[in-house]
Order: C-alpha cells, then sequence, then structure tokens
C-alpha cells in the first residue's frame, strides 16, 4: 500500500469509530448553527433598551413598556416584560421574581452547549479507540500473512492514525466553540442582572416621587 495515497474514503468505510466521529461533526455542525442563531436574536443594547423603558414609565404608559419588551426576543426583555407586569409586588417580591426569571432564561442560554462540550471532551477518545483498533488489526494482519515486514505494519498505523486526527479534528472546534459561547453567556446573564438592578432603582425612586407627591 502507498501510504502517500490513501484511500481515506475506503478507510470511513471499515472504521466504525470514523463513522461515529462523521455524526459527531454533523451534531457539532448543527449545534453551532443553532445556537449562533439564538444568540443574535438574544443581542441587544441594555442601556438604550432600558432608556426606552423609563421614558415609558415617565410617561405614565406601562402597556407601551409592556409592548415593547414582547416585540424584543432577547433574555433581557424577558426579565424587563416580567418585572413590568408585576410591578405591584413589593421590592423583595419582585426582586426574586425576576432573578428566578433570569436563572429560566439562563437555561435556554445553556441549552445544547452541554452537547458541545461532551463532544470536545469525548472526541479524541473515540478517536483514540479507533487508533488503538486499528493498530491491533494491523499486528494481527501481520501475524496472519506471516510477510510483509515493516510496510504492512506501518501501512495498518497509518489508517489508523486517522481516526486520532478525526477525534481532533472534531474535538478541537468544539472546545473552542463551547468556550465562546460560555463567554457569552455569562455576558448577557451579567446584562440580564445589571438591568433588573437598574430597573428596580427606577421603580423605587418613581414610588417615591409619587408617594412625595400625595403628601403635598
Amino acid at each position: 500500500m502507498d501510504l502517500g495515497n490513501l484511500d481515506y474514503i475506503e478507510i470511513f468505510r471499515s472504521s466504525f469509530t470514523l463513522m461515529i466521529l462523521l455524526v459527531c461533526s454533523i451534531l457539532a455542525v448543527a449545534f453551532m448553527i443553532e445556537r449562533w442563531l439564538f444568540y443574535r436574536r438574544a443581542k441587544v443594547d441594555s442601556t438604550r433598551f432600558l432608556s426606552r423603558i423609563k421614558m415609558s414609565l415617565e410617561n405614565n404608559n406601562f402597556q407601551e413598556a409592556v409592548s415593547t419588551c414582547e416585540r424584543d426576543r432577547s433574555p433581557v426583555a424577558a426579565v424587563l416584560r416580567v418585572g413590568l407586569l408585576n410591578r405591584a409586588l413589593p421590592y423583595h417580591q419582585l426582586d426574586e421574581l425576576m432573578h428566578t426569571t433570569r436563572e429560566e432564561e439562563r437555561v435556554k442560554l445553556e441549552r445544547y452547549l452541554g452537547v458541545l462540550g461532551t463532544l470536545g471532551n469525548s472526541a479524541p477518545f473515540i478517536g483514540l479507540f479507533g487508533t488503538v483498533v486499528g493498530i491491533i488489526k494491523a499486528f494481527h494482519d501481520l501475524a496472519a500473512s506471516g510477510s510483509g515486514g515493516p510496510t504492512v505494519v506501518a501501512a495498518g498505523i497509518a489508517e489508523a492514525l486517522v481516526a486520532t486526527a478525526a477525534g481532533l479534528a472534531v474535538a478541537i472546534p468544539c472546545v473552542m466553540v463551547f468556550n465562546y459561547f460560555m463567554r457569552k453567556v455569562k455576558n448577557i446573564a451579567v446584562e440580564m442582572e445589571a438591568v433588573s438592578k437598574r430597573y428596580l432603582i427606577i421603580l423605587t425612586n418613581r414610588d417615591v416621587e409619587a408617594a412625595s407627591g400625595r403628601k403635598r
């Protein structure tokens, strides 16, 4: 066998581990695209968005503020919507309710990331398993043929190492994208918490001003 001209299609057909890695790569790409589209929709200028909500509150137009949140599909908007709909609750209860909503939104943000993390961790081991099986097969073929010498073994090992390379090819992008997405989740989570606190301060100040106006 010419080592410079490996038949990769035949190697894929003869190796069940490579078929597994192929399925893993398809799943990884699908989840990467789905998450990228999701995070793209989740992106929002939280400062500007909160300013719009504050302006609606100053005009006593709560329905407009709620509608603004409903039109936006970001997690920040979802948290503010809950805060607006339950604005009559005491401060600590509203804070707890918005905290619960933030946790629910974070679960949505982290959906499928576990799959990418698992693929990134397990793909190298799947490839290594395929390599070990391939090397065992190469030595078995050498023992069965009784001839061919190192060339036969070298050719078999070369084919077996394709599995390790495939495992790394799947794992490296998964790990990189997983870390990138987790960073986005963390940033969005910080935005949700910051906006929640600012909204509560705005609501509290508004109630204080309203109470002062009634006393006068």
